[in-house]
């Protein structure tokens, strides 16, 4: 067994997953997994930097990273990086600085290799689970992208697109430093116009309505499955592989619209970091399931941070 560790840097969070991996099989036990928001993506789409604060944030959660990492002995660590350091002119700085704390050079992936870690991540326990139908479609709604991967034991078909949760937020609702509280429906209408032309131009290269198995990654997804479950508090193991229908979806959606800054915050499972791009994310979500027919969305807490690990296995 080989002691691993692996860090996802996207555009909103940051997250660290410990594991020992077996190379001979690729299997990972989990030590130890984390995440942090950072908000590295702070400002990207409308300056094409990333803000002086957004990477001392990045570094601080780096340097605390740094000390579970040695805590734990592992052998090998890799940094995978991706929307929001992709699209920053100033990416060398984030490199540096990475490189500085942790001893090893992120790597800046595209949106392809980023589609194929969070298929990989979120499928390899699913054969034979309970009579799930493949090909999959794993959608991955990050802050800055979201990525679209169709396959079976392999990914045959992969894009990824500029809308993400903090992507959406930014150029939509933020009107002065401040986010429109709820949102005004030409708001929503434009945010749903983004998301339809990202759509289109993912199914120019992913068949969205071909899969039989619509699986879905990430922080929005799961945060809109823990109010479905009704959940006080986040239980990453509740949502693991809980089953959410797009009824469901459509009204958690419709209810976020309506909400005060405040009345999100008070969701039990909703963490502080996601109470004002919540309602982006799930507007991203609602879309897909609507576009594809998609009856219900099975939600992985696995994803392309597992796929990272195993990758190094």
């Amino acid at each position: 067994m080989t002691r691993v560790a692996a860090i996802d840097c996207g555009t909103n969070s940051i997250r660290l997953l410990v594991a020992d991996a077996d190379p001979s099989t690729g299997e990972l036990v989990e030590l130890d997994r984390r995440m942090e928001i950072v908000r590295l993506g702070q400002g990207v789409d409308r300056t094409g930097r990333l803000a002086p604060e957004a990477l001392e944030r990045t570094f601080a959660a780096c340097r605390r990273y740094a000390e579970v990492i040695k805590e734990h002995g592992a052998q090998k660590l890799r940094f995978v990086a991706t929307s929001a350091s992709r699209d920053a002119e100033n990416r060398d700085e984030f490199v540096r600085g990475v490189l500085e704390i942790l001893g090893v050079e992120p790597e800046v992936i595209s949106g392809d290799q980023e589609a194929e870690f969070s298929f990989t991540g979120a499928t390899k326990e699913l054969a034979g689970r309970d009579h799930l139908a493949k090909p999959y479609l794993v959608v991955d709604i990050g802050g800055g992208s979201t990525e679209f991967v169709v396959g079976d034991d392999h990914v045959r078909a992969a894009r990824s697109v500029d809308i993400g949760c903090v992507r959406m937020t930014e150029r939509h609702l933020v009107r002065d430093g401040v986010v429109t509280d709820p949102p005004t429906p030409d708001r929503i209408a434009a945010i749903r116009a983004d998301i339809d032309a990202a759509l289109d131009l993912a199914e120019q290269t992913v068949p969205l309505a071909g899969a039989a198995t619509l699986v879905g990654l990430a922080g929005t997804v799961t945060t809109v499955a823990a109010i479905a479950l009704g959940l006080d508090a986040y239980d990453s193991e509740a949502i693991h592989h809980s089953r959410i229908s797009v009824e469901q979806v459509r009204e958690i959606t419709g209810r976020l619209l309506g909400s005060t800054h405040a009345e999100r915050a008070a969701i039990g499972a909703m963490h502080p970091g996601r109470v004002d791009v919540i309602t982006s994310g799930a507007l991203i979500l609602l879309a897909l399931m609507e576009r594809t027919g998609a009856r219900e969305v099975v939600v992985s807490e696995h994803d392309i941070l597992d796929g990272i690990g195993w990758s190094i296995a």
